[in-house]
């Protein structure tokens, strides 16, 4: 019997060319801001690029900084804004593969370190229905706390989403495509990964 097949796609730098953070607060904030915030995170940005600070920490710190208060509802409708303005971030190559993968009948996941409330209407435009992301805490008032509801979805955190939704692991056949140091262990537990293969 032959195995079902899954693509796993990260997205930032796989799917797009961009850091999909980077310019969603570009979208919604404009370049000052930006520019201002991330001066004011400078000594954390160069602790983490020296592996001083994780990752997942200095996200939530530059979220928290830029979102923290904003209604739920209008967080989202920036999320699907940013989605129709932002279709040349796509790269063309992926689009591709995407496409044949659902030509081949596919189960199709992306699995990503960026907040799931933009993967989602990217994904729906490119036919995906499943999306496993860094969630967002939401206040009982409908507001962003500003921090995440869950782990980042990063490093070892992708291998363990994605079990939790195929919990199987022999009864199908992964393919897993990736672009940094976060997608590693997603592309050693696949049978098939691709590093980088559309840049």
């Amino acid at each position: 019997m032959k195995k079902q097949a899954i693509a796993a796609f990260d997205f930032d730098g796989t799917i797009t060319t961009k850091d999909t953070l980077i310019e969603f607060i570009r979208f919604t904030k404009g370049t000052g801001r930006l520019v201002l915030g991330f001066a004011l995170f400078l000594p954390l940005l160069v602790a983490y690029k020296l592996k001083l600070y994780p990752n997942w920490r200095l996200k939530q710190q530059v979220f928290f900084f830029f979102f923290k208060g904003m209604r739920q509802v209008d967080f989202d409708r920036y999320c699907e804004d940013f989605c129709q303005h932002s279709s040349y971030i796509i790269r063309h190559k992926a689009l591709e593969a995407i496409r044949k993968h659902i030509e081949n009948k596919d189960d199709i996941v992306i699995i990503s370190a960026s907040i799931e409330n933009w993967v989602l209407p990217f994904a729906k435009r490119l036919g995906i229905s499943s999306v496993m992301c860094t969630q967002l805490e939401v206040d009982a008032d409908g507001h962003l706390t500003g921090r995440f509801a869950s782990k980042n979805c990063y490093g070892e955190e992708k291998v363990q989403r994605l079990l939790q939704l195929y919990p199987h692991r022999t009864d199908y056949h992964l393919t897993a495509y990736g672009d940094s140091a976060g997608d590693k262990a997603l592309l050693a537990f696949a049978d098939q990964s691709f590093y980088k293969k559309f840049e």
